[in-house]
């Protein structure tokens, strides 16, 4: 499984069907978000059972981002049944990202 992209449309679906949701705040441009996205790609496959992760593009689908106040890219933010869990901004390695998630997949 890879990440999902989610959309306007699909977000709060997203969310009531899975109990982890980790949703990736970027945009195309952004050269930390394209940094970190093959670490979440990554993740996603290690952490399948735990956590679904999604990338939500911030340009093509605004909406979102504004409802949750991303006012800066990459944002990551952890949702644990439709909440918010944690948040974490800006580019980090692989490793920063899956301890962070397993230390709030709980």
């Amino acid at each position: 499984m890879a990440t999902i992209k989610s959309t306007d449309e699909n977000f709060d679906n997203l969310l009531k069907e899975n109990k982890y949701l980790l949703c990736d705040f970027w945009a195309s441009w952004c050269s930390p978000c394209l940094l970190i996205s093959p670490h979440l790609e990554s993740l996603s496959v290690e952490l399948k059972d735990k956590c679904v992760i999604s990338k939500h593009n911030i340009e093509e689908e605004p909406n979102v981002p504004v409802r949750f106040g991303v006012t800066g890219i990459p944002t990551m933010i952890l949702f644990k049944d439709s909440k918010i869990k944690s948040t974490k901004i800006g580019a980090t390695t692989k490793s920063n990202i899956k301890s962070w998630l397993e230390e709030n997949l709980v």
